[in-house]
């Protein structure tokens, strides 16, 4: 049986936020489905972000409903016991518990939900939902209207107005209480331990899932439960592939490996990438192009503090990255015409950062009304400049095919931030004094 990672007073608390930004109207967030693997295997169930940040409760075909106005209500829909089918899968809570144990005003069987949400539905004024997010339950919110829209002659009114409840919830989820920012550090400290393990375990000749398989363990033997995302356990030029995941290949004397990784703990995700010598010591070209990237990742934390804007610290990032490329000799003309005809992206393509919390890429916009939002306290972010060199002719023997890039896991704090994952290695005399430990071993 599942169990909240979070009191469940803290969800209340939340799903009485939601009501309150709602005003009149009834919000329906349900989780996600099982998904076939392959005939009759299923993939490893996950709940869906939404829900699960309004109930704690992950298992499937569940759904919640809250009524807002003078009488708020927060219902469950969620599968009833089942003594056979618990035989094989395992024993479901079952309305009456989930309501007690989630603290709920009310749960019901998940058969009941349309014919309750209907009936919910009648003079109220809007329907919050998850509008687009799956076509089978924007169909299920189109039935629900047409019935209260059939009792018109009655008297009953239907609502007119349909939002994305999501809207809503972005806003709440950009923002981590003290119990979401607990449990990311505790998933950014296993990360950070399975990077070690994986330093430790590199070797020339190894092949590169090998280490993803360090990784996975490191991950599960501390309590985990998936990892965030497919870890990316690139050796040389596969490292100029951003979302490389085949980690099939061997690992060269004299090339790099790019590793992103990150768990995922009670749902809260982290997201870390090192990127380190596959001999333990890095070459000159090596060095130079890492000590550009991390020079970069620098700025750009520094950047990260209340009151600054989104685009701050990848404007920061951007320009020691660029500045670094005319140093190599990669790029020609000033700084400022590198910036401006963005030049650079020939070999750094992608942003500095994304919101991280329940989704690896959280929810929340990046702008509102046209301009980049403030960092406030409470945020969390990754921060994770690259430069990716792949093999050309205009491009230096030694520099071809020097993949690098280096992410940590950031939360912006009243005074200026906390870099959740700073005990992974990352300085080169980190990095290399730590895999000298382990050369000697087999």
């Amino acid at each position: 049986m599942d169990r909240p990672a979070i009191e469940p007073a803290v969800y209340a608390a939340r799903r009485t936020r939601l009501v309150h930004a709602m005003g009149e109207g009834v919000a329906v967030v349900p989780t996600s489905p099982e998904r076939i693997r392959n005939r009759d295997s299923h993939y490893p169930y996950r709940h869906d972000s939404y829900f699960y940040y309004l109930t704690g409760f992950t298992e499937p075909e569940a759904a919640l409903v809250l009524v807002g106005g003078a009488a708020p209500r927060a219902i469950l829909f969620c599968r009833e016991r089942n003594p056979e089918r618990e035989i094989w899968d395992g024993t479901r809570y079952g309305p009456e518990a989930a309501r007690e144990r989630f603290a709920l005003d009310e749960a019901h069987p998940i058969g009941a939900l349309d014919e309750q949400v209907a009936s919910l539905l009648e003079n109220q004024a809007a329907l919050f939902a998850p509008l687009g997010g799956d076509p089978e339950w924007d169909a299920r919110a189109m039935r629900w209207l047409n019935a209260v829209r059939a009792k018109s002659r009655a008297g009953i009114e239907a609502p007119e107005r349909i939002h994305d409840v999501r809207a809503l919830l972005d806003e709440m989820r950009l923002l981590k209480d003290a119990h979401e920012l607990a449990c990311m550090r505790r998933a950014a400290s296993i990360s950070a331990d399975a990077h070690r393990r994986a330093m430790l375990a590199t070797r020339p000749g190894r092949f590169e899932y090998e280490i993803e398989a360090e990784l996975l363990y490191a991950f599960r033997r501390q309590g985990a439960q998936f990892p965030a995302y497919w870890p990316i356990v690139a050796g040389g030029k596969s490292a100029c592939t951003l979302h490389y995941v085949a980690n099939d290949a061997r690992l060269d004397d004299g090339a790099l490996l790019l590793i992103d990784a990150g768990c995922e703990l009670d749902g809260y995700a982290a997201d870390i990438t090192r990127s380190f010598p596959v001999s333990g010591r890095f070459s000159r070209a090596q060095r130079d192009v890492y000590n550009i990237v991390l020079a970069a990742q620098a700025a750009a934390i520094a950047k990260v503090r209340p009151g600054n804007g989104w685009n701050e610290p990848h404007d920061a990032a951007v320009r020691v990255l660029a500045q670094g490329l005319l140093d190599l000799k990669l790029l020609s003309g000033s700084l400022e015409e590198v910036l401006e005809k963005e030049t650079y992206k020939r070999f750094y393509m992608h942003r500095t950062g994304h919101w991280l919390g329940l989704d690896v890429h959280d929810a929340g916009e990046y702008k509102r009304s046209g301009q980049w939002r403030s960092l406030q306290a409470g945020m969390t972010l990754t921060v994770e400049p690259g430069l990716y060199i792949r093999a050309a002719d205009d491009v230096p023997a030694p520099l071809r095919d020097i993949g690098v890039r280096i992410e940590d896991d950031v939360a912006v704090t009243a005074q200026g931030c906390d870099v959740l994952t700073a005990a992974a290695p990352k300085t080169i005399e980190e990095i290399e004094a730590l895999m000298r430990e382990n050369r000697g071993a087999p």
